[in-house]
């Protein structure tokens, strides 16, 4: 069943839910992944695009949780899961609302999180921070740098993307990171920040753009939709990935578990065993001092 609004419509969001249950029955999960964004230098953005990026980005999921939580509280169960992104812990240039408002998610949801556990509620939330995927969104954002935009790689599949969702919604943690990269990116905001934001003033605005330049006057659906289905692939299938080691072993703890305990015993075990012949190399050399 399709509902058609905009989720920065408190309104419409109520009534998607209304008109879903009233046809299938109790919602038991609620995705929030609804999102708009804007290329472009902090500088050269309007007021108007910081507003309409927050209106959709949180406040779509603000609205969304919202109207699942009305009907999820009062029966005890249900799962909230909202889409967000490794840049809800380290932004990068040219993407100062997006990244905003995936900060501004990760903080609600956190916030959620503790009154429901505080309530002994049943009902469970979790939030997924993706890679860079492969969705047609680079064709329809709203783009003000010269050449046509891309996400930065490693690109992964829209595919892979949605079994990671389904494994959350399925096995609702507090928090699921999909995919190595953007592991790395939030370890990295965590030890080196000021690194990380030295590393991104060189290699952020070039990562982000193609070779092919941008079309002076393109639509984009920041303020309204544009007509047609482009389905869910964009244009970098032929660069995307389609599995990733860490969601893999994610979505096998036993076995994550396992390989760790067993490269852990093997480190122990070869340092157990070189462990005489540095000692006699360490001599050696300090002797040879």
């Amino acid at each position: 069943m399709v509902v058609r609004g905009d989720v920065a419509d408190s309104e419409k969001v109520e009534r998607l839910a209304t008109d879903t249950e009233a046809r299938f029955g109790p919602i038991d999960v609620w995705i929030n992944n609804a999102m708009v964004t804007v290329l472009s230098p902090v500088a050269e953005m309007k007021p108007e695009e910081f507003r309409r990026v927050m209106e959709v980005n949180y406040l779509g999921t603000v609205h969304g949780t919202l109207a699942a939580l009305s009907r999820m509280r009062p029966r005890n169960r249900g799962t909230i899961v909202q889409v967000g992104s490794a840049l809800a812990y380290r932004s990068i240039p040219l993407q100062s609302a997006y990244c905003a408002s995936k900060a501004a998610i990760r903080g609600f949801t956190d916030s959620l999180r503790s009154e429901l556990l505080h309530d002994g509620s049943s009902v469970r939330l979790t939030m997924v921070q993706l890679p860079a995927v492969n969705t047609p969104q680079f064709e329809v954002m709203r783009n003000r740098m010269p050449r046509r935009p891309q996400p930065v790689p490693p690109i992964f599949s829209p595919k892979m993307i949605a079994d990671a969702i389904l494994y959350a919604a399925e096995h609702p943690g507090r928090e699921m990171v999909v995919a190595g990269s953007a592991l790395q990116a939030i370890f990295g905001q965590k030890v080196a920040p000021g690194l990380i934001d030295l590393y991104l003033a060189r290699t952020g605005y070039e990562s982000q753009q193609r070779e092919e330049a941008e079309q002076p006057g393109r639509p984009d659906n920041l303020f309204e939709a544009l007509p047609g289905d482009r389905g869910a692939d964009g244009p970098f299938s032929g660069q995307s990935r389609r599995s990733s080691i860490q969601l893999w072993l994610r979505e096998r703890p036993a076995l994550a578990i396992t390989s760790s305990l067993a490269l852990a015993a093997a480190g122990i075990g070869a340092l157990a065993r070189r462990r005489p012949a540095d000692v006699d190399r360490d001599r050696h050399e300090t002797d040879q001092l």
